[in-house]
């Protein structure tokens, strides 16, 4: 869109603070959230009777009459590249994919390419109206590089708000399918015995446990004490491998929503996730247990076993609630075909 100014009419009694006013009383079609205000009043883009404001903490009043300069929204500076992407949903505010194992979601120093935002840019590229002022896709969550599974990204502004605060209040369902190293089992002594750790009924394992920088390898996150960032995660068994059961399948959902959390929270119940490199490593496991196919397939799996299968949530716009799944990738159903 060519740059437009807008005219925003305080008409009720208003919320002490500009940025808050003009959000509230800004035409809906505007697509004004209240950073990207912020960001127009700290862009001196804000005046009233011709002098303008810098300052978000600028009082309102009823019966003022604001005027918004709304610039066009600028290329984001990363190429967009035809990826083919796996779209489970799509509309005018949001689309939701199925990752694939591999691929990064965001461009970083180490991986400036081939990312899921270089291919929404690509397949998003008519429909963006621009994030903060730049036309690029809202990443509001992420999961791993090597983690497959159920992503939702913001197309526009208002959007990625909505989408944003309800993550923010953990309203999100988000659901994994993991493939472990043993079976949490409530009669397990020592899973009782940790601190934050505890069995709710249907066995369901509860972990809540602080996340934070690992202290000397910063690439990794750490279970810790009076610091870091609340963690909770829920895990149920779906299934049990081998005999005696050597690993099982597990269905885990998320409370919150940290960096590594399901990997984190696992490894430290000792129920780490087969195939991860970081906190899993490779475990020696009984030679009778499984067929040697079996744990051939579990020795060589590449990745850690982590599917993001479910994702629901209330849609930013219409405010209905969307619900998705995303069946096992072929990776991990060939590697739960060998374990039988």
């Amino acid at each position: 869109m060519s740059p437009q100014t807008i005219a925003v009419e305080i008409t009720d009694a208003p919320p002490a603070r500009l940025d808050k006013a003009l959000a509230l009383f800004a035409p809906v079609e505007a697509q004004l959230s209240r950073s990207r205000i912020v960001k127009l009043i700290e862009q001196g883009a804000v005046a009233l009777d011709g002098a303008v404001v810098t300052e978000p903490k600028t009082k309102a009043a009823l019966g003022q009459v604001w005027m918004v300069t709304i610039g066009e929204a600028v290329e984001y500076n990363t190429v967009a590249e035809d990826i083919p992407l796996d779209v489970i949903f799509e509309d005018d505010a949001l689309i939701v994919v199925n990752k694939p194992a591999g691929m990064v979601v965001h461009p970083a120093p180490g991986s400036p390419n081939g990312t899921l935002v270089n291919a929404l840019l690509h397949h998003c590229a008519d429909s963006l109206s621009g994030i903060g002022g730049e036309k690029r896709p809202g990443i509001v969550h992420r999961i791993d590089k090597e983690t497959s599974g159920l992503l939702v990204v913001a197309k526009t502004d208002i959007a990625h708000q909505g989408l944003a605060k309800q993550f923010e209040k953990h309203t999100v369902e988000r659901r994994y399918n993991a493939l472990v190293y043993g079976v949490p089992e409530a009669s397990d002594p020592r899973i009782n015995g940790l601190p934050g750790v505890a069995f709710e009924q249907g066995n369901i394992l509860r972990v809540i446990a602080n996340l934070a920088r690992h202290k000397t390898d910063r690439q990794r996150q750490a279970v810790v004490k009076n610091a870091g960032r609340h963690a909770i995660t829920r895990a149920r068994v779906l299934e049990r491998f081998g005999k005696p059961a050597v690993v099982s399948l597990l269905e885990c959902w998320l409370e919150t929503g940290r960096t590594h959390q399901i990997r984190v929270h696992m490894a430290h119940v000792g129920h780490s996730l087969v195939g991860d490199p970081v906190y899993g490593g490779r475990r020696k496991l009984a030679k009778n247990a499984l067929p040697e196919a079996a744990l051939e397939a579990i020795r060589e799996f590449p990745r850690q076993a982590l599917h993001a299968a479910t994702l629901g949530f209330e849609h930013p716009v219409s405010h209905e609630m969307l619900r998705f799944e995303a069946p096992l990738p072929p990776d991990f159903e060939a590697l739960l075909k060998e374990l039988g």
